[in-house]
């Protein structure tokens, strides 16, 4: 099997969360535009803004004007590791749910977030981090989301290592 390696790079751009409250919302570390992509299955230049106000975060974006949960957003790495409080709010989420088949997980929008982010990172040290970070909550995937998520970490591990 012949891969074609592609040199990673850091790419900068200007942010389209805004936020529009003094308090912010302890889940709010956690907003991103690439959730808000996967969330609503639009590309990055489809989002017009990102409002985060004191309880709920406003999508503006291509054919999309709603409200939605902090606790819709996954944990990320570069900000605080998520508190027990941060588990209890998502599980809480979850449980509203209208799927019963998933009911006590994450929407299944996250495991292609944090495949995405295995695939982007730059630095093992980066890859462990985001490792971790599913490692904390692997209760918010099925059985079988979770051997996917380890093996694309395994796989990614690999190339890094290369």
């Amino acid at each position: 099997m012949v891969s074609s390696l592609k040199l990673k790079a850091l790419n900068i751009r200007e942010s389209k969360i805004v936020h529009k409250s003094f308090t912010l919302h302890q889940l709010g570390r956690f907003v991103t535009e690439e959730a808000v992509c996967l969330m609503f299955q639009i590309g990055r230049t489809d989002i017009y803004t990102v409002e985060c106000w004191r309880y709920v975060v406003y999508v503006h974006a291509k054919g999309i004007s709603k409200f939605v949960s902090y606790a819709d957003f996954p944990p990320i790495i570069g900000v605080q590791r998520p508190r027990q409080s941060d588990l209890i709010k998502w599980r809480r989420r979850w449980r509203k749910q209208h799927d019963y088949a998933s009911k006590k997980q994450a929407p299944s929008w996250w495991a292609q977030f944090f495949t995405q982010e295995f695939l982007q990172v730059t630095s093992e040290s980066e890859l462990y981090s985001w490792g971790e970070l599913v490692e904390l909550i692997p209760y918010a995937f099925h059985e079988e989301t979770l051997q996917e998520l380890r093996q694309s970490y395994r796989q990614e591990k690999l190339l890094l290592c290369v």
